[in-house]
């Protein structure tokens, strides 16, 4: 089992900035993708980016392009997601996730996550 941590969010202004961060502990081995979910009150968890194991390939999801970027430090066994931009829209709980691939991230090994809250 793979234990993830994610750390910092906050409360920022609209047109502000956040970057968040998760590691990735436990049994990781080779490489993997990993990503973000958010999950906002009142409505489903979904997708924000992701990463390939070699960070060669990054998704994101359309409501986030151009405002967010994906990064991860293999050595570290961390990824990093920059928020710039942020909206009221993206307050939401942001949750770290590993998987095979970017398009098959495990929606079954939930951390805590990290609180990001966008005033206007």
């Amino acid at each position: 089992q793979v234990q993830l941590v994610e750390s910092g969010g906050g409360l920022v202004q609209a047109g502000g900035s956040l970057r968040l961060s998760c590691v990735a502990s436990g049994r990781t081995s080779g490489n993997y993708a990993m990503g973000w979910f958010r999950q906002a009150p009142g409505k489903e968890r979904e997708f924000v980016a992701a990463i390939s194991g070699g960070g060669a390939v990054t998704n994101y999801a359309d409501s986030v392009k151009g405002r967010f970027t994906i990064t991860r430090a293999n050595a570290k066994n961390t990824v990093s997601l920059q928020m710039n931009s942020l909206k009221p829209e993206d307050t939401a709980v942001y949750y770290c996730a590993t998987g095979t691939t970017t398009a098959t991230l495990r929606k079954d090994n939930w951390a805590q996550g990290t609180q990001v809250t966008v005033s206007s």
